[in-house]
């Protein structure tokens, strides 16, 4: 049976937390029997805290195993902006199973749901009020036993391995035009498979990422706006990305800098987002979203080296219909910011 695939797309200040809140509580009503959680961020406002633990609180109301996974900080170096750090009293007060997952040697950085090994929320979009209104984010929902059953094997992997690095071994498997991708398992794997697809592509590649430092994906975008046969767009993060720039240029990489040039040549725009630390707001662009002709690629996963050593999901979905919807927003995305300068 083919997986029925949703995806709804946030913009900044295109919705109020509570919106968001609620639509996760309707998922979390629908469960009877599981729920598992794997999320990166878990840090709520009053109110929207109160709706969706509320919705958890009913759900084991009704006899449903709750279990989450959660990231926690470590000494190790990390990527900007630095890990998240979940509200672990909210944890705490929730009649749920905890288990913090260190993001060793890199994040666990997934957000989402598995309800009753039938449906996934899952995509890019944190579970803090900012992320629900205050940044670019994509949310997607697969009804799908097939699909899962994967995202099950996955979460079984976090609960049991020493370090992030043990988990995401999960074969990426065609069901009826739709896959999953999980790292750091296949993240390599991944990387490759995304710029292979923008290599074959021959009308349009979208992207939106909040940064981009991938080998495969950095090389096949600077190929497709070399050739310029092939309509190439899409929208960064400007802070992270002129991060990237900035530690390229004081470390042995400083040779990939003409690539960021050309990509900033093309017609790509770039978001000025808080530095973190900056301020209260957490406003970056962060949606995850690729568009090759009539493939998406959506899901938790930058597209970064980092990316492919962090605990990540990315669905692979074939469907013209939804390549044109997603197109059409990477656009709406790039049209509110200025062209990328770095």
């Amino acid at each position: 049976m083919k997986p029925e695939i949703t995806i709804r797309t946030l913009t900044d200040g295109g919705q109020r937390p509570y919106e968001i809140a609620s639509a996760i509580a309707g998922f979390l009503d629908g469960a009877k029997r599981t729920l598992e959680l794997a999320q990166y961020d878990f840090d709520l406002g009053a109110e929207t805290a109160a709706i969706v633990g509320d919705a958890l609180r009913r759900a084991a109301g009704r006899g449903v195993r709750i279990r989450l996974a959660y990231n926690v900080d470590h000494s190790k170096p990390i990527p900007v902006p630095p890990p998240a750090s979940p509200d672990e009293a909210l944890i705490e007060s929730l009649p749920l199973e905890s288990y913090p997952v260190a993001g060793v040697p890199d994040l666990m950085h997934h957000k989402y749901v598995i309800r009753d090994g039938e449906s996934v929320w899952t995509g890019s979009t944190n579970w803090t009020d900012d992320a629900w209104s205050r940044q670019e984010n994509v949310i997607v929902i697969a009804e799908s036993r097939a699909l899962a059953t994967e995202f099950q094997r996955d979460f079984e992997q976090l609960l049991l391995a020493d370090e992030v690095a043990d988990t995401g071994r999960v074969p990426p498997t065609w069901h009826d035009g739709v896959r999953v991708w999980f790292t750091p398992g296949h993240g390599e794997d991944l990387s490759h498979r995304i710029g292979q697809a923008m290599g074959r592509a021959r009308r349009r590649i979208r992207i939106c990422s909040p940064i981009l430092t991938a080998p495969p994906v950095l090389g096949a975008l600077t190929s497709a706006l070399a050739t310029g046969k092939v309509d190439v767009a899409g929208c960064f993060d400007e802070t992270q990305m002129r991060d990237v720039a900035h530690q390229w240029r004081i470390s042995h990489r400083a040779w990939k800098l003409p690539l960021l040039d050309r990509i900033a040549a093309g017609q790509f725009s770039a978001k000025p987002s808080t530095p973190y630390g900056g301020g209260d707001v957490h406003d970056f662009m962060h949606a995850k979203l690729t568009v090759a002709d009539d493939t998406v690629f959506a899901g938790s996963f930058n597209l970064s080296r980092s990316g492919e050593r962090n605990a990540e999901n990315v669905l692979e979905i074939e469907d013209a219909d939804l390549a044109n919807s997603m197109a059409a927003f990477v656009d709406e995305v790039r049209a509110r910011y200025a062209p990328l300068a770095l």
